[in-house]
């Protein structure tokens, strides 16, 4: 379901627990916390049947730092102007563990009115959404409608439906705040990691080739030949700096693997680290289909973490890429290289992971097997399998 496919209805005639679980399945499907804020606005009042909703989410000022509205066209938003702040109900109730539900919200004492485009509002609840005494967003309906058009408002049992509905809230905003969370710690460690390469291999060729220009220069008067023997030089450290250049953009660049799929992404890194790399780099397919996102993208990164190792570490000059589809439908993917190998307890008690833990965590998110074998001067072997859908 994506944000633009229509939410499945709610029938509030249904008792409340089927329109409850509709509401909820409808909100816990996605991850992104605006796409969670916007199906929570849209089930809270497709579950009330009202004719408008919000939902507001607190900044450090007491006002929204993210407001979402259900029932208003686009239009309308944006000739009502920027989001209520510091005032009236809705601001209000950000500060507040209990509902509120008025059968005329202009009447209210906090009522501070609103800008001349705002659609008429007349009856009024709102439920915070909290977790363990925190608000983390208000959740507001108006206009309670009826199968012959406008009720006399929200009644108890609205209330209860819409106080549900909060809690199942609460935890899917929760999940979906993780979530965020760990995808920008993913970001932070891959940065991390391509600056530590950028450091490792680019810099330091760029050292060295600009120690070779300035000894060129010196030596153009007196000695043309040792300077062109230099400059020769220069030329060599630029393209291997270019080549390195290359790789680390490879391993930062997402996949297009929604596009192009696995194979066809895993077919082009590896025929680009051919070229970039002195080692012969080949890589076969056989029988792979459609995979999860979630396993796709794990068997790139532990195959990209595999091809580091065995180009920039292990000295290889072969390495084989195998990728193939298992009877359960799943794939399992090798990446063999003849490099100088290493001793894996060595290195963990050393306490030098060389990507390890990394792939090892990637597979187990995904409820994979990563096997590795490799000893000094044997070469190594990863592999890793996972299942499919």
């Amino acid at each position: 379901m994506t944000a633009d496919e229509p939410l499945p209805a709610c029938d509030p005639s249904l008792g409340g627990i089927e329109a409850v679980s509709a509401a909820v399945l409808a909100m816990s499907r996605h991850l992104e916390v605006r796409e969670v804020l916007r199906r929570i606005t849209a089930s809270a009042r497709q579950l009330l049947d009202a004719e408008y909703a919000a939902l507001g989410v607190p900044d450090d000022h007491g006002g929204f730092a993210q407001f979402v509205v259900d029932g208003v066209t686009d239009e309308q938003w944006k000739a009502i102007g920027p989001l209520p702040r510091q005032h009236g109900v809705l601001a209000s109730m950000l500060h507040r563990l209990d509902p509120t539900r008025l059968a005329d919200v202009r009447l209210a004492p906090d009522f501070g009115g609103w800008p001349d485009a705002h659609p008429e509002l007349k009856d009024f609840l709102g439920m915070p959404i909290t977790d363990d005494g925190e608000v983390l967003g208000a959740v507001f309906l108006a206009n309670k409608l009826g199968a012959k058009g406008r009720t006399r408002g929200f009644t108890e049992r609205d209330e209860e439906l819409l106080r549900i509905l909060a809690a199942h809230a609460a935890i899917a905003l929760g999940n979906a705040r993780l979530y965020e969370r760990s995808r920008e710690l993913t970001l932070a460690d891959e940065r991390a990691r391509i600056a530590h390469d950028l450091h490792d291999a680019v810099s330091q060729k760029l050292f060295s080739l600009r120690l070779t220009a300035k000894a060129a220069a010196t030596l153009v008067d007196r000695d043309p030949a040792r300077a062109r023997a230099e400059l020769a030089e220069v030329a060599r450290l630029a393209a291997e700096a270019a080549d390195e250049l290359r790789t680390v953009v490879v391993e930062l660049r997402p996949a297009a693997l929604d596009e192009d799929g696995l194979a066809a992404t895993l077919a082009s890194q590896v025929q680009l680290l051919d070229r970039a790399h002195s080692a012969a780099v080949r890589f076969t397919s056989r029988g792979v289909r459609a995979l999860p996102s979630a396993q796709e993208a794990a068997l790139l990164r532990v195959a990209q973490e595999a091809l580091h190792n065995a180009l920039r570490h292990a000295g290889a000059r072969h390495v084989d890429v195998t990728l193939a589809g298992t009877a359960g439908r799943g794939a399992v993917l090798r990446v063999v290289d003849d490099g100088r190998g290493f001793d894996p307890d060595s290195v963990r008690r050393a306490g030098r992971h060389l990507g390890l833990v990394s792939m090892r965590d990637r597979a187990s998110a995904v409820g994979g097997t990563l096997v590795l074998e490799s000893a000094p001067g044997e070469g190594t072997v990863v592999e890793l399998e996972v299942p499919g859908a």
